[in-house]
């Protein structure tokens, strides 16, 4: 068993604001076991969704949908791709919808974060909006900025007051005063009638990275913390090569800082983890999310003793 976490300072950087969360797939997962907790049920031709499916689960349910045989499926990006393919993008994006609409209970991982002192600039790759409600059970103020698909725009919402499109170079938001929930791939929309923006094709995926090279897609305003801040990435399988990449092109964004950064995982392949570790990521092997989190909570000390 390797070295633990440095539990002080990611703790403290985490209430200092000084640090930048990244969300993956496997936050709302938390501690589900889909082995044994599936996402949804069929029954009587009617699907009943319990949980925020993971990437793998609903790169399956995508499958299923199309009839695709056991022997083409793979990875999401393939089977969104496939699925736009055979039905179309309107058809692929309102089935997201539906499903990430799906009102999960945020995890404790996104009451932990909503309920620092300082504000946080947290960064995540998922469609659900689990990190704005826990800010919201929270009574906490927050924005969040959502990456649009279609052109070099993002969608803002600005705490307290009505969504806007704007480009990406335009966003001002005081990082001191508000946490920020900043939407890498897009997210679901609630508003009537609408949507919602998905980075999920491999179409997707070489439009976003496209933009990534040209540096239109991470709004300015984040230039100055993304240079700055270590990063804390929860959630994440290393094997995936859309992270890898953007990892890379982040790289590229800061430099090389004189800093580490932390990614926390249950299980990784040696070549995974010296990838990560190249890239100024130190790696986390065998701890849960529900585990890290704990470590996390016991950094507070105990709680003050009650009385006159």
């Amino acid at each position: 068993m390797g070295l633990p976490p440095p539990y002080p300072e990611i703790y403290q950087a985490v209430t200092d604001g000084t640090l930048i969360p990244f969300l993956g797939a496997g936050a709302p997962l938390y501690t589900r076991n889909p082995k044994t907790t599936p996402w949804y049920e069929k029954t009587l031709n009617k699907e009943v969704i319990s949980h925020i499916p993971t990437a793998g689960e609903l790169a399956e349910y995508l499958a299923v949908r199309t009839n695709l045989p056991a022997t083409e499926r793979g990875e999401l990006t393939k089977m969104a791709q496939y699925y736009e393919a055979v039905l179309g993008p309107d058809p692929l994006r309102k089935r997201l919808r539906d499903i990430f609409s799906y009102q999960q209970a945020p995890t404790p991982l996104h009451e932990f974060l909503a309920s620092t002192p300082a504000p946080l600039l947290i960064v995540t790759t998922n469609y659900d909006d689990l990190m704005e409600r826990a800010f919201q059970a929270a009574a906490k103020p927050y924005d969040v900025v959502v990456h649009m698909t279609a052109y070099d725009k993002v969608l803002w919402y600005p705490h307290g007051e009505a969504p806007r499109e704007i480009l990406a170079d335009e966003l001002l938001i005081d990082l001191d005063k508000v946490s920020v929930v900043y939407k890498m791939h897009g997210a679901i929309d609630r508003r009537q009638n609408a949507i919602g923006s998905y980075v999920i094709t491999e179409d997707d995926y070489v439009e976003f990275l496209t933009r990534m090279t040209r540096r239109s897609v991470i709004p300015p305003i984040f230039a100055e913390p993304f240079q700055t801040r270590p990063f804390l990435f929860l959630g994440y399988g290393l094997y995936d090569w859309n992270l890898r990449v953007i990892l890379n092109r982040i790289q590229e964004f800061r430099g090389n800082p004189k800093f580490r950064s932390w990614a926390i995982e249950t299980l990784s392949k040696p070549v995974e983890r010296k990838l990560w570790e190249s890239r100024g990521v130190d790696v986390y092997d065998g701890i849960t999310l529900e585990e890290f989190v704990n470590e996390l909570k016991n950094q507070a000390g105990p709680a003050p003793a009650g009385g006159n």
